[in-house]
């Protein structure tokens, strides 16, 4: 288990299921904000977790509102309250990820270079890949330095529906 999943089964208040076109997403939150979003078989999913499901939650019914519109190409703005549960360097390339605009992509040495380490090109790809709030952190806009897709946690089908949905040509 990651340290951001363990921080977030251990901090989590509230979850809530809810259903996507691309799959059945847990959203999570802690007293701060949103910490979780995961798609059913996506890896590092926390599996169940100890807090209530209530999708009455305030912030887990905006989250789930939310994604209802970007799913439906009417909004891709996540102005929500965001508890980025990892280390200091995930939560750093975590923070570059949201600056990828919808339509737009990096490149792993992008946000390596973004985040102040040009030559940690593959720790910048085992944090994206460990990002715990798909879709809402948007780790699916980072592609290869060639332009090619590369790895997924929700899976590559899931990843190149997601660039699609936002005008990405894939």
């Amino acid at each position: 288990m990651s340290f951001a999943t363990h921080s977030i089964r251990s901090a989590c208040t509230a979850q809530a299921t809810v259903a996507s076109p691309l799959g059945p997403l847990l959203l999570a939150r802690t007293a701060q904000g949103l910490a979780g979003v995961w798609f059913d078989d996506q890896e590092h999913h926390p599996g169940p977790l100890d807090a209530p499901q209530r999708p009455d939650d305030p912030l887990l019914r905006d989250a789930a509102e939310r994604l209802d519109a970007y799913f439906a190409g009417r909004d891709a703005c996540f102005d929500l309250p965001l508890d980025l549960l990892g280390t200091p360097f995930q939560r750093s390339v975590w923070q570059a990820l949201l600056a990828i605009a919808a339509g737009e992509t990096r490149s792993y040495g992008d946000i390596a270079r973004q985040v102040g380490s040009p030559r940690a090109t593959r720790a910048v790809g085992a944090a994206v890949g460990k990002n715990p709030l798909s879709v809402i952190v948007p780790c699916h806009r980072v592609i290869g330095s060639s332009g090619a897709l590369t790895g997924y946690a929700g899976g590559m089908e899931r990843k190149r529906a997601l660039l699609v949905l936002e005008g990405v040509s894939v």
